[in-house]
């Protein structure tokens, strides 16, 4: 049986706010009414939805501008990270979008983990596009250039060689 309700907000999948759906009884029983993302269709519900609407509107459209800036600030961004590789350029590990949100968290972008939609790790050197949820509205994405890092242990310039070899030396007694 199909119970009639009121979306209250957006729901992926479902509806926008304000819109009449249909939808299975216990969806709507355990899932919808309890969580206050719907009301059921009453001469009541429909004029608290009215109600609901145009202060949803102001606040829709402020979270909208919100993401731009932030889809804005998204696309400026520079964001390198570091991984050390072996041989043949092929990495130890991955970059996952936790190592992403860290990454954009340390220039002050302030990004869940969660909305970074990363199908499966990034496993090679160089750059990649990874698209990031902001809004449903606002498309984002970010380019990450993932590069090798300098392995505490490596040396790499002859002055640091230099250097090493005259801390191995014996001191002249």
């Amino acid at each position: 049986m199909a119970t009639e309700v009121i979306l209250r907000q957006y729901v992926e999948f479902l509806g926008n706010r304000g819109e009449v759906v249909k939808v299975a009884d216990g969806y709507a029983r355990n899932y919808l009414l309890p969580r206050k993302l719907a009301l059921r269709v009453t001469e009541e519900g429909k004029k608290q939805i009215e109600r609901e609407r145009a202060k949803a509107e102001v606040l829709e459209n402020d979270e909208r501008v919100a993401a731009q800036a932030l889809a804005a600030a998204l696309a400026a961004a520079d964001i390198s990270i570091g991984r050390r590789v072996g041989e043949h350029d092929t990495l130890y590990g991955s970059v996952t979008s936790s190592d992403i949100a860290e990454a954009l968290n340390a220039r002050q972008i302030v990004v869940d983990r969660r909305r970074i939609l990363l199908s499966d790790p990034l496993k090679t050197l160089g750059e990649h596009v990874v698209a990031i949820k902001v809004h449903r509205d606002v498309p984002a994405s970010v380019t990450i250039k993932i590069v090798a890092a300098q392995v505490a242990g490596q040396v790499d310039s002859p002055v640091a060689d230099q250097a090493a070899d005259e801390v191995t030396e014996p001191a002249p007694d």
